[in-house]
């Protein structure tokens, strides 16, 4: 490891290291403003110059020279800060004087360095450029004068989304960051350039002008859109959740954010649920809480009752649910919604064993059954980091646009059985060989034959474990840690006849079996269960309770309450705890505590955060065939997968836009 010397003080540095990083060690803050840690090393800004010996007698950037041994770097001396000074006042030559309207004041780098290491006052009497706006579709607002040609947005689009979108036209201070043809940017993580961009220049067009960070309420919580479990922090103001923005966490999402994610919180407030309703005369009418358990206990369910769990629901309700039911005498409890009945009696076999981190290092990939660019964005993008390290991927099923070289196998699952020899070979010749199970394959009864392909190739050994399902349901896996799996799955439920159906926001499912049955909605939007509902007790979205949820790698995580529900709606929790009353069971909580205790009680792995053990991985038989063709992925429409995102004005715009025909050209003109 190499020795430096930074401002008098000898740190060592890994191997590789650059100057900059090695003045980050040694403690000292080197301004920037196109080097991020995990983008190409661009060198535009120069920013961040330092005086470094042995070398020539003057600044150099630091972010693109290596660290070499018996350095010495000085980022304190008179000539560095003479350098940075005239750096910036390069940079703010053309940059327009409007930080008061701006949407990034208060969360701006330029700001920020040019008060710490820019001059006092401006010397530049000439007029300044102007640049025409950009159409970057929906979600992108663009102020393009105020951009300082950092390229973070166009290594972004190239690097880690694999999509080449965005990109420069002409040289000098003449160049501009566009779209192409100045189309909008379609790809599922577009909206991260707004949090790359430094500047103002590309600013979100939904919040535009709608708050100052200062004046928000910053919550941590936890993404329900899809299973990756998300970090992020959830801004509010008041009653309403005003953003959604990624925090840093390496081993889920990075830094990164699906556009869904980040979007989709203005439905939280719209077409909300925030009164009780009963079925009148066909009709539903208002009613109280009172008059609904009445006629809830009426009914006089029994054993006669079961609860389906929506694909957004945290652990708490769901264990809330199974007490209820099991006092009450019964366990018809469901949460795959929409039919699907694989095997649960071993989780470690419908659980993503590689980790996120881990597909990354993976040599030979194999997706079965998933789209998982609409699915899970962000573990495509670990699999095309897996693909940059030399990775070869095949899929089974219908062609979608990947962002990484990929072969199709086609879509019949019998292939399984019967590989290319192209195929088998490189899974011969893999270290870390990888199966991905998508919710097609599942659907279509292929996880024994996973296993048995899992087993043939040889993809669990010492270290690494290669086999993965990838669920696209947020409540999922911890669902069926808690158990809500019948072995038929919904058409068990069905064939039981259950008096009352109790729906925890399941949205998705088919009513139409329960024609007969007292339908019960505890929801927060009226999506399509509160439609098929007979009495609906509006609920609490993710945003307005604390939660326990489970990501489809097994993580176990945790929500903060970032808002209140809005009128008459509860925490599901006191909903079916005042249910219990009705009913005249015991249930054994009566706080948020009390419940969550019990729940870690009976699952102690949902009391710790992190990846549960799920132990091995069983086996599948060799004799394990997969049948069927894959004609079709679950998720038809990314934008508009779950009730909030339905009722979100801006998804269902994106979705207008991004995915629908003719309305491109328009945008573009």
């Amino acid at each position: 490891m190499p020795k430096v010397t930074v401002d008098g003080q000898e740190i060592e540095v890994p191997d590789g290291a650059t100057v900059l990083q090695a003045c980050e060690l040694a403690g000292k803050e080197i301004p920037r403003f196109c080097y991020h840690e995990r983008l190409s090393i661009a060198g535009n800004c120069r920013m961040c110059l330092v005086e470094v010996k042995p070398g020539p007698p003057k600044p150099q950037a630091s972010c693109a020279l290596p660290a070499t041994d018996g350095q010495e770097i000085r980022t304190d001396s008179e000539m560095v800060k003479t350098a940075r000074e005239g750096v910036m006042e390069f940079l703010l030559i053309n940059h327009p004087l409007d930080c008061p309207i701006c949407d990034q004041g208060g969360e701006c780098d330029l700001q920020d360095q040019s008060i710490a290491y820019g001059r006092g006052a401006t010397r530049y009497e000439e007029n300044k450029r102007a640049v025409t706006e950009k159409y970057m579709g929906p979600l992108i607002k663009t102020v393009m004068t105020r951009c300082i040609h950092c390229t973070r947005c166009v290594r972004f689009s190239e690097e880690i989304a694999g999509v080449d979108e965005i990109g420069a036209l002409y040289r000098g201070e003449d160049m501009q960051i566009t779209t192409y043809l100045e189309q909008a940017a379609e790809h599922e993580l577009s909206a991260n350039v707004i949090d790359l961009c430094p500047v103002g220049a590309l600013t979100s067009r939904p919040y535009a002008f709608e708050a100052r960070p200062w004046e928000l309420k910053k919550t941590l919580s936890i993404d329900v859109s899809d299973a990756v479990g998300s970090n992020i922090r959830l801004d509010s103001r008041g009653r309403e959740v005003m953003r959604a923005l990624p925090r840093i966490n390496d081993d889920v999402n990075e830094e990164w954010i699906s556009d869904k994610t980040r979007y989709q919180v203005d439905g939280l407030s719209k077409r909300r649920l925030d009164k009780v309703f009963m079925r009148k005369r066909g009709k539903l009418q208002p009613a109280s809480w009172d008059e609904a358990f009445k006629a809830i206990a009426k009914a006089k369910p029994g054993n006669s009752i079961a609860a389906i769990a929506g694909d957004m629901v945290d652990c708490e309700t769901m264990f809330a649910a199974k007490t209820l039911l099991k006092a009450c005498g019964s366990s018809l409890i469901e949460g795959r919604q929409t039919g699907m009945d694989y095997d649960v009696s071993n989780l470690a076999a419908v659980n993503f064993n590689s980790t996120f981190a881990g597909i990354e290092t993976a040599d030979a990939i194999l997706i079965v059954g998933s789209h998982i660019r609409w699915e899970a964005p962000l573990v495509n993008v670990r699999i095309r980091k897996a693909v940059k390290r030399g990775a070869r991927v095949f899929v089974v099923g219908p062609q979608w646009d990947t962002t990484y070289p990929a072969q199709f196998l086609g879509e019949d699952l019998a292939v399984l059985g019967e590989l290319p020899k192209d195929v088998v070979d490189a899974f011969a010749g893999a270290e870390r060989p990888a199966i991905i199970m998508g919710g097609a394959a599942l659907a279509k009864g292929a996880l024994g034959a996973g296993l048995a392909f899992a087993e043939t190739h040889k993809l669990v050994r010492e270290g690494w474990n290669g086999f993965n399902v990838l669920h696209f349901s947020a409540a999922r896996m911890g669902g069926l840690m808690l158990g809500f799996a019948q072995k038929g799955g919904m058409k068990d439920i069905a064939a039981a006849g259950p008096k009352v159906v109790i729906s925890l926001g399941a949205d998705e499912m088919d009513f139409e079996p329960f024609a007969d049955s007292l339908k019960v909605y505890i929801g927060h939007h009226g999506d399509k269960g509160a439609h098929a509902a007979d009495i609906i007790l509006p609920g609490s979205s993710f945003a307005e309770k604390d939660g326990t949820y489970v990501n489809t790698e097994g993580r176990v995580q945790f929500a903060e309450r970032a808002v209140f529900a809005p009128g008459d709606a509860r925490e599901d929790w006191t909903i079916l705890r005042a249910l219990a009353d009705a009913l005249k069971v015991e249930v054994g909580f009566d706080s948020f505590a009390e419940l969550q205790a019990n729940m870690i009680r009976e699952v102690p792995a949902l009391g710790e955060e992190g990846l549960a053990a799920y132990g091995d991985l069983p086996k599948g038989g060799s004799t394990a065939k997969a049948e069927g063709r894959i004609t079709a992925y679950p998720i038809k429409d990314f934008y508009l997968t779950n009730p909030i995102a339905r009722a979100s004005a801006v998804m269902q715009q994106c979705s207008s836009e991004l995915l629908g025909s003719g309305e491109l050209a328009e945008a573009a003109e």
